[in-house]
């Protein structure tokens, strides 16, 4: 029995190392998502590319691209640190009055990284999971009048 508390112990502060760990250095944490990441749809492609910024933000940014070949930019994004927290910030083209919307990092476990914001009508979480080096898993989720939803987009590295 003491076993398993001893276990349960190091698995919970493993789990607030890693969270730790994000928060002193979100560009080393997050570095991979740096590059271009592509996803194919039924409407064209989703592309999202993310970059180093001044200091230690990252900046990036999502559009589609059409079968044309003609795209649109939908949001700008940047993961940055802000005081003790690490912050997911996103500007979608259209929504929010033009205004950024945030999340802060909440979890930190696995190459699972997950940004929260309970007060934003949807998406609540976004998650961010690194799969390797050439793939990469996003996925936003949270309530939506009522229903549970969840939108997930499976990204490879162009």
């Amino acid at each position: 029995m003491k076993r398993i508390y001893l276990y349960a112990l190091i698995l919970i502060l493993a789990g607030f190392y890693s969270n730790v760990k994000a928060q002193k250095n979100p560009s080393k944490t997050f570095s991979f998502v740096l590059g271009s990441w592509e996803m194919q749809t039924s409407k064209g492609k989703v592309v999202e590319q993310w970059e180093q910024g001044a200091g230690k933000i990252l900046k990036g940014k999502s559009y589609r691209v059409k079968a044309n070949g003609d795209s649109v930019l939908t949001e700008t994004l940047q993961i940055r640190k802000v005081g003790k927290d690490v912050l997911y910030c996103s500007t979608v083209v259209n929504q929010n009055e033009g205004k950024e919307v945030c999340f802060k990092l909440i979890s930190a476990k696995d190459q699972i990284y997950i940004f929260e914001n309970a007060a934003h009508d949807f998406p609540q979480r976004i998650v961010y999971q690194n799969v390797g080096r050439n793939e990469m898993l996003a996925w936003i989720e949270g309530e939506l009048n009522g229903k549970s939803r969840k939108s997930e987009f499976r990204y490879k590295r162009q």
